[in-house]
């Protein structure tokens, strides 16, 4: 699923947030959204999954608008995963995780075989089998956030957007996240998520967006976008992209005076 925005403005309250974006996220690649705080990147997220509606420009799934998307469809289609890793309710990680079958479900039916197969699996990818049973509200952060990203998988998406999906995560599950979104994208799937961690980004992305004050500054392929020049007039740090024993990475050296 091509996911495309043109000349995206978006206004919240009195405050322009995006100023005529463009956007594009291929089948098959996981494209990272990068950029300072505030610069729009949760804003253009929620306007890709359809939960914001821009002032001006316009959001397209497989070139077709977003409004033209029957509901039901377009929720078994898209997954939205938050920044925020709010829970209210004392439900079970497997109870929170199977929500995300929820658009597979006709009304009033039961669990399936194929929904039980998909919330198993998304247990086993987040590394949660052994807090199926736990309320999530007696967990720790970071384990409510590997189930809240299950739900997500759960729903086997064609497109998934991820809002800072690595954050509160410990290393080991950082990377085994990024690794089964990196196995996602290649089995054909759609991958957006907004970062902070440049590192990330340059090693398992195949395209970033650079933002800042609501606009695109750079986009392409990680080495392109990560260099030196842009990441001191966007960031105001003194960084680059390297690679070390294959594995590309930013070194950030410090803050520019």
């Amino acid at each position: 699923m091509k996911i495309e925005a043109c000349g995206l403005h978006m206004r919240l309250g009195s405050r322009e947030v995006l100023r005529g974006l463009d956007f594009v996220a291929h089948t098959g690649e996981m494209t990272a959204v990068i950029g300072p705080n505030g610069a729009g990147k949760t804003t253009l997220l929620k306007a890709l999954a359809g939960l914001l509606t821009p002032s001006a420009g316009a959001v397209t799934l497989d070139g077709r608008a977003m409004a033209d998307w029957p509901p039901l469809v377009r929720a078994r289609s898209l997954a939205y995963l938050p920044q925020e890793r709010t829970t209210h309710w004392a439900l079970s990680a497997r109870a929170v995780v199977a929500l995300g079958r929820l658009p597979h479900q006709p009304m009033g039916a039961g669990e399936s075989a194929a929904d039980a197969r998909a919330i198993d699996a998304a247990l086993a990818a987040m590394d949660i089998g052994h807090l199926a049973e736990r309320p999530v509200l007696e967990m720790s952060g970071g384990e409510r956030a590997r189930v809240l990203v299950a739900r997500a998988l759960a729903q086997e998406p064609v497109a998934l957007l991820a809002d800072e999906p690595a954050a509160g995560l410990d290393p080991a599950h950082q990377l085994t996240l990024f690794h089964h979104l990196t196995a996602l994208a290649s089995a054909g799937r759609t991958v957006v998520v907004a970062l902070h961690d440049l590192s990330l980004a340059a090693r398992f992305c195949h395209r970033i967006v650079l933002m800042q004050a609501g606009r695109t500054i750079a986009a392409g392929a990680p080495e392109d976008v990560l260099k030196s020049e842009h990441l001191a007039a966007v960031y105001g740090i003194n960084a680059r992209y390297a690679t070390i024993e294959g594995v590309p990475v930013v070194l950030v050296a410090d803050v520019l005076p």
